[in-house]
């Protein structure tokens, strides 16, 4: 009997052993949240989440963004996710993740993926910071000491937007977007032909005067029929372009391998994209080259970390850090849009990232890096809209609405 005893013993105490190592930390539990929507003083619109645990002073920061429907973001947070995560555990953020997807039971609707990056990025926020370290070594680590981004650049007139791109290749920007408000439109309208006639040249231009050192971009805004964007990727290809962006409405996403077929042009898209599905075609076709998607439209770091991103407007000191956490620590990588803001964001939300010739550095402490001064951003409420917050449309020359 005793040397049974002692044999359970002796078997026994390793297994408590582990149990004390993997235990970790004591258990969390979410106390409060706090939904902080701000124009950040300069007609913003954004909607931060404050998740606040059980352990003193520690709490994450999330973001919501949602340019155009703001408000309906604010009412799923306050009235909908606030009740139900309260509560819970913090640490199981992928089983939240899944459990909060789930639970208004339509997925992957537009604000519910806002409502699900909120909450991902503050629980994300909280685990660095009880760990200690930034996020990006929670995801495995730095694989780049930082994060390229492309400028925004063009003009009227091809003149205007070649002094645009020299303006930023001297600020140290290799990657830049080139619009150019000339092309294409007559007044309100929008016209296919004379777009796809105008671009090229502005390109050719623009090629010419500074060469082939920048890698440009181009965005299309989904503004053509499947005919003419092919030959509009066709006509780009001697332009060496880093990509052209949303050349193809959703609906539209088939007529990639068309385009593949004709040209070498390289593709971005994804933008307008709310669902995981969405992407799965174009990427499995090798029939696009970047994704491009927002962090906080797609519901968080659980849900980026699991495909290659590019990050869009409209963007949020939270959000844009998220995506930093996410880019930095993967290969899978391509570019990320410059966002700067002005030194009154960076009081209200310290620790905001910052751009440097032409690249993106976060702040290196724990979590995302950033916090929030709620007094500060109380002063600057988020405004009504008096067309209540709509993207604008373009239209043809007989009326009809083009796709954003």
């Amino acid at each position: 009997m005793e040397r049974r005893n002692l044999l359970k013993t002796v078997l026994a105490a390793p297994v408590a052993g582990m149990a004390q190592r993997t235990n970790g930390l004591a258990p969390l539990t979410i106390k409060d949240v706090k939904v902080i929507p701000t124009s950040g003083g300069r007609r913003y619109r954004w909607v931060f989440l404050k998740v606040v645990t059980g352990e003193p002073e520690l709490y994450g920061i999330g973001s919501a963004g949602n340019h155009y429907q703001a408000h309906a973001v604010v009412a799923a947070l306050e009235k909908h996710l606030k009740p139900w995560l309260i509560g819970k555990n913090p640490d199981r953020i992928e089983d939240l993740w899944q459990a909060a997807q789930m639970r208004t039971y339509w997925r992957n609707g537009s604000i519910n993926n806002n409502v699900l990056a909120a909450m991902d990025m503050a629980l994300w926020d909280i685990k660095g910071k009880r760990a200690g370290m930034p996020v990006y070594e929670l995801l495995g680590g730095k694989t780049r000491d930082a994060v390229p981004c492309y400028d925004h650049a063009g003009g009227a007139n091809k003149e205007a937007a070649v002094a645009s791109v020299q303006a930023s290749m001297a600020k140290g920007f290799r990657h830049i977007r080139v619009q150019y408000g000339g092309g294409g439109y007559q007044g309100l309208a929008f016209d296919e032909e004379m777009y796809v006639d105008t671009i090229p040249k502005v390109f050719e231009y623009v090629r010419a005067k500074v060469g082939f050192e920048p890698k440009l971009c181009h965005d299309v805004h989904s503004h053509l029929s499947p005919v003419n964007a092919v030959e509009l990727a066709r006509r780009m290809q001697p332009y060496q372009m880093l990509f052209l962006e949303d050349i193809l409405p959703p609906e539209q996403i088939a007529w990639y391998r068309n385009i593949r077929q004709a040209a070498t042009t390289p593709q971005a898209v994804g933008e307008v994209f709310s669902h995981p599905y969405e992407y799965l075609p174009p990427i499995a076709g090798r029939l696009i080259d970047y994704v491009r998607c927002r962090v906080s439209a797609i519901g968080g770091i659980t849900q980026a970390e699991k495909t290659a991103i590019q990050e869009g407007g409209e963007n949020d000191p939270v959000n844009q850090l998220a995506s930093y956490h996410v880019d930095i620590s993967s290969t899978a990588f391509g570019i990320q849009e410059e966002n700067q803001f002005p030194d009154l964001v960076h009081e209200m939300m310290p620790g905001a990232a910052r751009i440097r010739n032409g690249y993106l550095y976060g702040s290196g402490k724990p979590g995302l890096g950033i916090d929030i001064d709620e007094k500060l951003a109380a002063k600057y409420p988020l405004e009504e809209s008096k067309d209540g917050g709509a993207y604008h449309t373009d239209r043809t020359l007989d009326g009809a609405v083009v796709k954003p």
